[in-house]
């Protein structure tokens, strides 16, 4: 049998030590010396009557007797000035230093909490980076699919009825995905993975972001990209879409023959992270979690306000720095901002910001 530790402590309070918990103390605390200190004063004012009384007496007594009560009576009121003066001196100082505590304390509660709300933020834009940085890996390994690799050499009913049933097959694997699509040259779409779902063969994307940037890659090593829209693929569901340009034979520097696109749920990885930031109830209720670009469009927000700008005074000082946070006193309260730029994964970042904001309460 192991023995006990004596040094490990366990609490069966209800109340778990917290910044707010030690602020509640102190003002407890302030307010029982206050009491204390009311009731010693309430007391010298008795013992003051009973010396006044006492020197009344004495000189009704008069002689020997007198002289004795109004030596008493003197002794009380001395007794009585120290009391009181002790009282007064004990009020001012344990309000000063309970004050300080109070303030100490508060200052300690907001670094820490602003601390932590940077190191929330820091994990939700890694999560997105490292999930991301997959898409890009995904998009350039399948555009080597030898499916694909023929069905843009030689673009037959048999080879694009193929390559639609082998997209859907990877599709079926990543759930994470709306839906693959081929292009030709020109930008026209000559298959897709669930054409059940989304009617885009035969549209042309020729001057889409995606597209363009895969048709200029070098090599097959490289990707396009087009941020958080909405696309007609997909029926104007948010999206990114990652491309890469598919080559003659699968090789990375053949000929380019067509570009693959795969587009991706946005609000099935970014808008569930932001969800799920783990928030105590608290602050839940006053919190909003946001992912944005550089320049400030929202991408993923708690609040839903997607595509707008979030701006504030001291945006770009926060987003100057890898990581950071500040606490913003405002008419309506005090306001912590944790804030994370992206620090990428492998050969990958989006470059984006996160935030945790909470309205302390």
């Amino acid at each position: 049998m192991v023995a006990a530790d004596p040094k490990l402590r366990t609490t069966t309070s209800d109340k778990p030590p917290s910044a707010a918990r030690i602020t509640q103390l102190a003002a407890d605390l302030d307010d029982r010396l206050s009491q204390a200190i009311d009731r010693i004063g309430n007391l010298n004012s008795e013992t003051k009557f009973i010396a006044i009384n006492a020197k009344m007496e004495a000189m009704r007594a008069g002689g020997l007797a007198g002289r004795a009560f109004g030596v008493v009576a003197q002794a009380i009121q001395k007794v009585s000035k120290q009391t009181a003066d002790v009282a007064t001196t004990l009020a001012e100082e344990t309000h000063q230093t309970v004050v300080e505590l109070r303030q100490i304390n508060e200052s300690l509660a907001t670094t820490v909490l602003g601390d932590r709300f940077a190191n929330l933020a820091l994990v939700n834009i890694d999560l997105i980076d490292r999930n991301l940085y997959e898409r890009t890996c995904d998009v350039r390994w399948w555009a080597t699919d030898s499916s694909v690799v023929e069905a843009c050499a030689s673009p037959t009913q048999s080879s694009l009825k193929h390559v639609t049933q082998r997209l859907g097959q990877i599709l079926d694997a990543y759930t994470v995905y709306f839906d693959i699509v081929l292009c030709d040259l020109e930008g026209r779409v000559i298959a897709n993975g669930r054409p059940q779902l989304f009617s885009s063969a035969g549209s042309c994307h020729a001057d889409k972001e995606w597209f363009r940037s895969a048709l200029a890659c070098g090599s097959g090593d490289q990707f396009g990209f087009r941020g958080m829209n909405t696309s007609s693929l997909v029926n104007n569901q948010r999206c990114l879409v990652y491309s890469a340009s598919v080559r003659q034979e699968g090789q990375l520097r053949g000929k380019p023959t067509g570009v693959l696109g795969v587009i991706f749920r946005w609000d099935a990885l970014a808008q569930t992270i932001v969800e799920r930031t783990p928030l105590n109830a608290d602050e839940k209720a006053n919190a909003r979690v946001l992912i944005i670009e550089p320049r400030g469009r929202i991408l993923a927000d708690t609040d839903r306000c997607f595509g707008e700008s979030f701006d504030i005074a001291e945006l770009a000082q926060l987003m100057s720095s890898p990581r950071s946070f500040a606490v913003l006193d405002r008419s309506d309260g005090r306001t912590v901002i944790g804030h994370a730029r992206s620090p990428g994964y492998e050969t990958y970042a989006t470059g984006w910001h996160s935030f945790v904001i909470s309205r302390m309460s």
